[in-house]
């Protein structure tokens, strides 16, 4: 992948979060989605969109603390549910890897306590506290194997 711009974004906003600067973390996850967009997956070998799959999951996590951080519960929900549905629906094992690889660079804590915190301390609706409830149960079940 000779662009590097998505891994870029997705590490700056990692930067963000950190930081505490969610407004900014949420621009750089959207920049690295919107360039990720460009590439069509029947076109890249194996390797290629196995990379782009872990940025944008990786990004999407990212997106959904800092969404969550700035009460925007909807849009936290709606990524919620794209992490969930795209990471789990392949069933070969890629997104617990990308979760796995994540706590590895202690990059997982920072999205697993920003659900923690948002679970425990706001009064969400249903459908958002049962995908951020299974989201935060995956990332705890990521935690303890590791």
């Amino acid at each position: 992948m000779a662009d590097r711009r998505p891994e870029k974004a997705c590490e700056q906003a990692c930067e963000s979060l950190k930081q505490q600067d969610y407004e900014v973390a949420v621009k750089h996850c959207t920049e690295a989605l919107l360039s990720l967009s460009q590439y069509p997956p029947a076109h890249l070998p194996e390797p290629c969109q196995a990379q782009i799959d872990r940025i944008k999951i990786e990004t999407l996590l990212y997106r959904i603390a800092s969404f969550l951080q700035l009460k925007k519960y909807g849009q936290a929900d709606e990524d919620c549910r794209h992490v969930l549905g795209e990471g789990l629906a392949k069933g070969d094992g890629s997104f617990r890897a990308v979760l796995c690889c994540m706590h590895l660079k202690g990059k997982l804590q920072i999205v697993s306590s920003v659900l923690s915190k948002s679970l425990m301390g706001e009064s969400l609706n249903g459908m958002v506290t049962k995908d951020l409830t299974r989201l935060k149960t995956l990332l705890a079940e990521t935690e303890v194997i590791m």
